[in-house]
């Protein structure tokens, strides 16, 4: 299914396109890389009023590559831009190391928004990071190996994979009616919230 047709005429502006890719090395780890690439549909005065900036032109251009382990800790980043609106943007990547060390697998949000808010940091290295770990989690599936009585991590945690959906009825039976309180945190099967709330 795609969208439907417009039927006002619409003229492009912005576009922007975010890519991650995933590599596992020959030592263990895993490489997460992320691209993120501004760019405006049509030509327009630069904000500083130095000249025009072609349709095409990044306005920001920015790289990231994170390191982790099985276990989805960062051992490593690396980040650049190859084009940026504003002089001392760049002033933002060394803060970029303070993320070593942080989990992807618990409170990497939050690790983000502690380490890189406000002009610690920059918005668009924070955004590609916030999602660096949803590419993390389609990569690293050992990092969600899960026993018979504990289901995977990724159920419960959208509407594909409810606990009460036909999607975990087809191939996680065995987890049919567990429930995470409140959507956040483990899961409980029936029996154990039955027991809770007495």
């Amino acid at each position: 299914m795609s969208l439907s047709q417009p039927t006002i005429a619409r003229t492009p502006q912005h576009i922007r396109q975010v890519n991650y890719r995933s590599f596992e090395r020959e030592d263990g780890l895993w490489d997460i890389e992320g691209e993120l690439l501004d760019t405006k549909a049509i030509d327009l005065p630069r904000p500083n009023g130095e000249g025009i900036r072609k349709a095409g032109d990044p306005i920001h251009h920015m790289l990231i590559r994170v390191t982790v382990n099985t276990q989805l800790v960062v051992q490593a980043i690396e980040a650049c831009m190859q084009a940026h609106p504003v002089q001392g943007c760049p002033a933002a990547l060394d803060a970029m190391q303070r993320m070593v060390g942080c989990s992807m697998a618990r409170g990497w949000r939050k690790a983000i928004e502690t380490n890189l808010a406000g002009i610690t940091g920059c918005t668009h290295m924070r955004e590609l990071l916030n999602n660096m770990a949803t590419a993390t989690f389609q990569s690293i599936v050992s990092a969600f190996s899960t026993t018979p009585d504990q289901p995977p991590a990724y159920l419960g945690r959208c509407t594909g994979w409810s606990f009460n959906g036909p999607a975990v009825m087809q191939y996680y039976p065995q987890f049919a009616g567990w429930h995470i309180p409140d959507g956040k945190g483990p899961a409980f099967a029936p029996q154990a919230i039955a027991s809770t709330e007495k």
